[in-house]
């Protein structure tokens, strides 16, 4: 059961096993060296490529864009009906519907950003009227920020708090809810043990997802750090019997390393996890590099950028 006071939460926290920083950074180091075969490759590129959250988010954002957007993550090679379509297009609250539309019937999920964007820095009233506008626009998914600065103060009931009316305000008429994916941007949490902290104070609060960063900040996602959340996640279902997903986001451009994020939540979390139900890349870029690394693969000659549109 999931802690229902500032004292008992800082308790449970507090009581997390350090990280060791050289063991994760060795370990991680370690995984991405890993090589594949070809047929692993290509399968592993067509998963990969059904677990990237294609976004936008910029302020120049249109709708023309986002139906651009839109249409390509459901046939991201309209050459080529074999290649698996993207998991979720990822927008701003105001672009949802947009997005929705656009989608149709296709099965691919709407995203949405929430909770004052990039920053988190909001009265919760506006943070949780952002989330139910995202909602009743047709969000499937809402991606939430933690509020850095509570946390990093240790003010954890504040933040544990603030999920929890978040995923409260994700509930539909019908009962269920949109997906809850909780970012941390771990690139200003400076340690892993922070990464640690705050993977777990997320779940206990409700969290779908696990995220690490909001493309905003540098460092966003790493191998290390994603590392330490994976093993929170595995380390909660051991303990609650409750799986939570895992987004790495931001800073993952090539195939290669995407592979190397799938090898290790292998390794680390096993195969539960290699779904997009469980896994996914937030991405503007990545997509087009896969695309270009699964048409080598298929014709043994590399295409280049203009094979792809830009996005």
């Amino acid at each position: 059961m999931a802690p229902t006071t500032t004292t008992s939460l800082r308790k449970t926290l507090d009581g997390l096993p350090g990280v060791d920083q050289v063991g994760v950074e060795a370990r991680a180091a370690g995984l991405g060296t890993r090589s594949i075969k070809t047929t692993s490759k290509a399968w592993a590129i067509d998963l990969a490529i059904s677990m990237v959250d294609l976004t936008t988010l910029e302020g120049s954002d249109t709708p023309g864009k986002v139906r651009a957007l839109a249409n390509k993550a459901m046939r991201p090679d309209p050459t080529d009906p074999t290649c698996p379509s993207a998991a979720a297009v990822c927008v701003y609250p105001d672009m949802v519907g947009v997005a929705k539309q656009a989608l149709g019937d296709s099965g691919l999920n709407v995203a949405s950003v929430a909770t004052a964007f990039p920053s988190g820095r909001a009265a919760l009233d506006i943070k949780l009227g952002d989330t139910r506008d995202a909602v009743e626009a047709g969000a499937d998914e809402i991606d939430m920020v933690i509020d850095r600065g509570a946390f990093l103060a240790g003010n954890y009931g504040l933040v544990y708090d603030e999920i929890v009316a978040t995923k409260e305000a994700c509930a539909r008429p019908d009962g269920t809810h949109a997906h809850l994916k909780v970012i941390f941007e771990t690139g200003e949490l400076q340690t892993y043990d922070n990464v640690r902290r705050a993977s777990w104070l997320a779940m206990q609060a409700g969290a779908d997802f696990i995220k690490t960063s909001t493309g905003k900040v540098q460092p966003a996602a790493t191998l290390p750090v994603t590392l330490v959340m994976l093993e929170a996640v595995r380390d909660f279902r051991a303990e609650t019997g409750r799986q939570v997903g895992v987004k790495p986001a931001g800073g993952i451009r090539t195939s290669k390393d995407a592979i190397k994020y799938l090898v290790m939540v292998n390794e680390i979390v096993g195969e539960d996890w290699l779904d997009p139900d469980w896994f996914r890349f937030g991405a503007s870029t990545l997509l087009n590099d896969l695309l270009m690394q699964r048409q080598k693969l298929a014709t043994g000659r590399y295409s280049g950028p203009d094979y792809v549109t830009l996005d």
